[in-house]
């Protein structure tokens, strides 16, 4: 009791230091006045005090009592201020999210995964409360080994895979390996978050255009880059896919520049029409490509856990680096990741998510190619594609008019999109959207921009 009483009296005076109800240098009651009236021990009053007295709050003068110190205001910056006293903004809610961030978490194995976390808690829990090699669970990368050979047609060794805590680790890793003084070629357009990764890290960035078949060539060789960074199996955001035309010129580009070509393969488990298209990295006879992945798309956006293989030329330089870097992935996620591979049922949940997201695109496709004023671009493969809109509108008139509706939506700047297509473009994230609200999502889209007429039946 006597130790929640001192803890009151030191919260007491001190709220009270801090609201400047006492101020510099006044005397505090006597120790044996504030026991008579609060009915405590000298000793409770003297240890709280202490407390102020080790805090900074108070200091005490021999025979002459306890004063409040000096109080020092804590200077915000301006923009420091406005943050504190701005009121946090509240995101508009939408009804319909066509974002690309999103995946349908319906789909995601909550009961088997629950049951893989109860046996690695039983079963590995020793090794779970140690350090896995910088690298990452050896178990886990043979795993994923086999899959890449299997389903990516990239022949690796499990030596060369390091795993990590999603892009940004995987990034901040490779421009430590390669050089901050080299030149980094990045789509244009691409992934936002990848040009400010880079950026992050203080490398020189070239943006190389695209045409219908992915990064252009010539002003890739213009640009003297030494490291390219694509995601030729589905572009990002135009849904282009890399023909093998374009990935022998991009890797001959590599060899005869001494080079590096950084795949970003991050949704090529959703091909819809066809074959998956091989890796480029399975087209490399060179070692220069190096290979990244994600289980983002594949499992949840919230589980941060992405992969890469190394050229064997760099794993010398790597292990140098690894000497004081340690894995960024939970020991915990990786046993219960090996488990989901190791038995078959990361394989069995791609094809029960692709099936699933086939049906959504089908679904969208069957109401969307009714109307003659749309064209859809890149939904062969991939989680997005883009919905290009044949109409006089500008793109900021669209954005206003999403705006003032239910639903979210990117609208592609015209800078980004007007070598590619001539009219504006929507980018159509469609792997969050639940499939019964489909048909009503389409219609609010196509009511939104002004579609109301379907194409007849001459057409």
């Amino acid at each position: 009791m006597g130790h929640l009483r001192y803890v009151e009296i030191y919260e007491q005076f001190r709220h009270m230091i801090l609201e400047g109800k006492l101020v510099e240098h006044q005397k505090l009651p006597s120790k044996r006045k504030l026991a008579e009236n609060l009915k405590v021990s000298p000793l409770t009053v003297e240890a709280g005090y202490q407390q102020l007295i080790a805090e900074g709050y108070v200091y005490a003068v021999e025979k002459k009592g306890y004063f409040v110190h000096k109080q020092v205001e804590l200077m915000l910056s301006k923009k420091e201020s406005e943050v504190i006293c701005e009121q946090e903004q509240e995101k508009p809610i939408f009804k319909y999210n066509f974002e690309t961030n999103i995946v349908d978490t319906s789909l995601f194995p909550n009961t088997t995964w629950a049951k893989l976390s109860r046996e690695v808690i039983s079963e590995n829990h020793h090794e779970m409360l140690n350090m896995t090699p910088p690298q990452g669970l050896l178990d886990l990368r043979i795993e994923i080994s086999r899959y890449l050979e299997i389903y990516r047609g990239i022949d690796v060794t499990p030596d060369r895979i390091i795993l990590g805590s999603g892009t940004t680790s995987m990034i901040g890793l490779l421009v430590e390996l390669l050089g901050r003084k080299k030149v980094y070629a990045i789509e244009k357009p691409g992934y936002h978050r990848i040009e400010h990764l880079f950026r992050a890290h203080e490398v020189f960035i070239k943006q190389i255009p695209l045409d219908q078949m992915g990064m252009r060539i010539d002003h890739l060789i213009s640009s003297h880059a030494h490291v390219c960074h694509v995601t030729p199996s589905h572009q990002y955001p135009t849904g282009v896919v890399m023909p093998i035309s374009r990935r022998v010129e991009l890797l001959n580009w590599a060899v005869h520049q001494q080079g590096y070509i950084i795949e970003d393969d991050y949704d090529s488990e959703f091909r819809f029409q066809g074959k998956p298209i091989p890796a480029l990295q399975g087209l490399d006879h060179n070692d220069r490509v190096i290979y990244m992945n994600t289980f983002t798309k594949s499992l949840a956006p919230s589980f941060r856990m992405s992969y890469m293989v190394l050229p064997k030329h760099l794993m010398n330089r790597y292990h140098e680096l690894s000497s004081y870097h340690g894995c960024t992935v939970p020991t915990f996620e990786q046993y219960v990741l090996y488990k989901f591979m190791h038995g078959g049922l990361f394989e069995r949940h791609i094809n029960r998510m692709r099936n699933h997201y086939r049906m959504k695109l089908e679904k969208i496709k069957s109401i969307l190619s009714q109307y003659p004023n749309i064209n859809m671009h890149g939904d062969e493969a991939g989680l997005h594609f883009i919905l290009e809109v044949i109409t006089h509108e500008s793109e900021e008139k669209i954005r206003e008019k999403l705006k003032c509706s239910s639903l979210q939506i990117t609208v592609l700047d015209e800078e980004e999109r007007k070598h590619l297509f001539p009219y504006p473009c929507l980018l159509m994230g469609y792997s969050g959207l639940p499939l019964e609200s489909i048909e009503e999502a389409c219609h609010a889209l196509l009511h939104v921009l002004g579609l109301n007429t379907k194409k007849t039946t001459k057409d």
